[in-house]
């Protein structure tokens, strides 16, 4: 990640943090409560510690993995808060912008792969990329520059799609 991206990265002011501990063993609620938190594109703060820009939703969705975090029997705790300086927040949201887009660049290899197949799969790939730039979108709260690369590329192959199979 270069200096100029994380400086170009718009900040929000408050966070909310979710403040866990479980156990390493049994591995069970580790491993749902980890599938949770990728699902949300948290920030990985240290171990235990997990933010999101604070929204209404964000706010929600934390609690709801507190609550499993409780209801495992362990401690957790949700916080609203903000960093420490300036720099330090906009590091933390160019490390999420830099993990989603790496996601946006793996959808555009498929889909260049995919236009590669202009017939009935193609097109079966096509909704299969419009689900997962969807999916993706609802954890971007710092639109890297592939966000807008990835949707051209899949508004391009339904365009060579509907000239070939109507």
């Amino acid at each position: 990640m270069s200096r100029e991206y994380g400086a170009r990265v718009a900040v929000r002011p408050d966070w909310v943090l979710l403040a866990y501990r479980l156990p390493r063993e049994p591995s069970t609620a580790r491993v749902v409560i980890w599938r949770k938190r990728r699902r949300l594109g948290v920030a990985h703060l240290i171990d235990g510690l997990v933010a999101l820009p604070v929204d209404a939703r964000t706010k929600e969705q934390l609690g709801w993995i507190a609550e499993e975090v409780l209801k495992a029997g362990e401690e957790a705790t949700l916080w609203l808060g903000r960093p420490g300086s300036s720099t330090d927040e906009r590091r933390l949201a160019a490390t999420m912008a830099t993990g989603v887009a790496a996601e946006y660049r793996a959808v555009l290899s498929a889909v260049g792969n995919a236009s590669r197949r202009p017939d009935a799969s193609g097109r079966r790939s096509l909704h299969r990329f419009e689900r997962e730039l969807q999916r993706i979108s609802r954890h971007d709260f710092f639109p890297p520059p592939e966000r807008e690369i990835a949707r051209a590329a899949a508004q391009r192959l339904a365009a060579d799609l509907d000239e070939v199979v109507p």
